[in-house]
């Protein structure tokens, strides 16, 4: 069985599809197997127009497209709301066994989560899920995805500390939309002081490699 890595972010549209996409490049441009799966994914009519597809083109993958994602939803509102309204709920056990398939075929798996750490996956009778509870359910440890500017202080601190709380490990930050200057620099050391947590590489806009050493970002991977 491959090794693993779960990305997060600190909220909806601070890039993390596009940081996702720079890590699984990177690991495949130094010629490592890796893959790349996506429990629950809305806001899309097919894989290959869908943040998965993007990750796919953008990494340079050959993975097969329905190994991607388990669920993909069209309505682009969360996943708890998009299955509510497409009558296709998230079947937790389905997500185990698709996640398990990648990682046998793979040396290194990339999975992206869904908006931030506190996103409904599915909410009614039968189950109430969290993103949380995938990230569990997958023996994972987290990567931070937030935005470089203002506000991230706060942004990354309350998400590290409500992974921490919720009995989840966190192996590192990016930044992204990173341009530098003081308060910039300033926001990545004050989150290294107030979490422990190494912001492991910052990317800017138009980037089309993670600068960061392969070594280094194989070993978040557990």
């Amino acid at each position: 069985m491959g090794k693993g890595i779960f990305v997060t972010g600190t909220g909806t549209d601070i890039g993390k599809t596009y940081v996702t996409a720079l890590i699984v490049k990177k690991l495949a441009d130094a010629g490592i197997h890796t893959g790349y799966y996506k429990a629950a994914l809305s806001g899309a009519k097919s894989i290959g127009d869908s943040d998965a597809g993007y990750v796919k083109k953008i990494a340079g993958i050959t993975q097969e497209d329905t190994s991607l994602l388990s669920y993909l939803y069209q309505n682009a509102v969360s996943p708890h709301l998009a299955a509510q309204i497409e009558g296709n709920p998230v079947d937790p056990e389905k997500i185990k066994k698709d996640f398990d398939k990648v990682k046998s075929k793979f040396d290194y798996v990339t999975v992206e989560g869904s908006g931030g750490i506190v996103c409904p996956i599915r909410w009614d009778k039968e189950h109430k899920i969290l993103l949380e509870d995938i990230v569990k359910a997958l023996n994972l440890n987290t990567l931070v995805i937030a935005d470089a500017g203002l506000g991230t202080i706060n942004a990354v601190v309350l998400t590290i500390e409500y992974i921490r709380n919720h009995g989840m490990g966190v192996k590192g930050v990016i930044l992204n939309h990173y341009v530098g200057g003081i308060m910039q620099e300033d926001n990545a050391r004050m989150i290294e002081e107030l979490t422990g947590i190494p912001v492991i590489a910052k990317v800017k806009d138009g980037d089309g490699e993670l600068a960061i050493d392969i070594e280094k970002l194989k070993k978040i991977y557990n």
